[in-house]
């Protein structure tokens, strides 16, 4: 695997999808600047501050993309919602900021837990999740997940996920594919 230095920018809703993305990603061989954009705390849900700032991202990244290796990842829980209903309104949102829709070739992965990022963490950690329940968080703790996702990002890689893993999860995999173009430049 090459490692090649990517400006990563992160949108997310709060410091565990932070930790779970940045894990991954330098597992995966990203290596570089990490700029991370989190919802500041009480300001106002996680998912909304998302999707104000996805729209500005996603600008500042076609601005970029042909002077620098860089990359958008977004996370964005789906909660009550399918993650195709949050896919749909971050398209959405372009579409209202006279943007173009994410193009397939475009470094910008979006994963969005079905429900939370938690039910993930816990799949990962074993237990028997369902993407409906809200699972317990890590505040405090967020770097347990460690270990738990660089296995995670060798399975995406070499897709060997379980058949058993959440479908969000497996979306999330397939996002991957978005980025790993950037390694090989």
């Amino acid at each position: 695997m090459s490692q090649r230095r990517v400006q990563i920018v992160i949108l997310c809703e709060d410091r565990q999808q932070e930790v779970f993305a940045r894990h991954f990603l330098k597992k995966r061989g990203f290596t570089g600047l990490f700029r991370t954009k989190i919802c500041p705390p009480g300001s106002q849900s996680g998912e909304q501050y998302v999707r104000t700032q996805y729209p500005v991202e996603v600008k500042a990244y076609r601005q970029n993309r042909n002077r620098v290796s860089i990359a958008l990842v977004v996370l964005i829980d789906a909660d009550t919602g399918t993650p195709q209903d949050r896919l749909n309104q971050l398209a959405s949102i372009l579409d209202q900021d006279a943007q173009e829709k994410r193009e397939s070739h475009e470094a910008i992965a979006i994963f969005v837990p079905k429900r939370n990022i938690e039910t993930w963490i816990h799949y990962l950690q074993g237990e028997t999740v369902n993407e409906e329940d809200a699972y317990a968080k890590y505040e405090k703790n967020e770097a347990i997940c460690k270990t738990y996702v660089e296995n995670l990002a060798d399975r995406c890689y070499s897709q060997s996920l379980p058949e058993d893993a959440p479908r969000s999860l497996q979306a999330a995999c397939g996002e991957l594919q978005r980025l790993l173009s950037l390694l090989d430049q």
